[in-house]
């Protein structure tokens, strides 16, 4: 006896409006990640900004701090840089369960929170960094697909 085939969970007409700091993710712009640091000055992201990221395939990437986890020779990766103008609680939206750092002068930095997105908005991971003002490096490594839904914003 076969058993039903996953179904995708179907999303209400009226669902949840997604919250204000990531209303940004429902009009993403196209943007080519860095594959090494020389090129993260025509790979910039503002905050509050979504974009569709394209990635590169991983042995064309030469991260800034080598990721915990940096895929596999299939996957896809890149770099994009981003400037803080005030301090506080930066979140970091991405469309798929890839990895992901945040890197400031050559520190990767630690998370002061995780989860996942809010129901139906495309959002699957979330993590969310204190920072100072200054510049930073966003990280992606190991994504199944050669493109990624992304959102630095503030949230406090």
């Amino acid at each position: 006896m076969g058993g039903e085939p996953h179904a995708q969970p179907s999303c209400p007409a009226d669902a949840e409006p997604i919250p204000a700091p990531l209303a940004s993710w429902t009009a993403r712009a196209p943007l080519t990640a860095g594959t090494d640091a020389a090129k993260l000055d025509s790979a910039r992201i503002m905050p509050g900004r979504a974009v569709d990221l394209a990635l590169a395939a991983t042995p064309e990437v030469h991260y800034a701090v080598r990721p915990e986890n940096p895929g596999g020779s299939v996957s896809h990766g890149g770099m994009v840089a981003f400037t803080v103008e005030a301090a506080g609680t930066y979140r970091v939206a991405i469309s798929s369960a890839a990895w992901l750092d945040v890197v400031r002068d050559g520190v990767s930095l630690v998370s002061v929170a995780h989860g996942r997105g809010p129901a139906c908005s495309g959002i699957r991971k979330m993590v969310d960094f204190a920072l100072k003002p200054g510049g930073y490096v966003l990280q992606v490594a190991g994504n199944g697909q050669p493109s990624i839904g992304v959102l630095v914003t503030r949230i406090d």
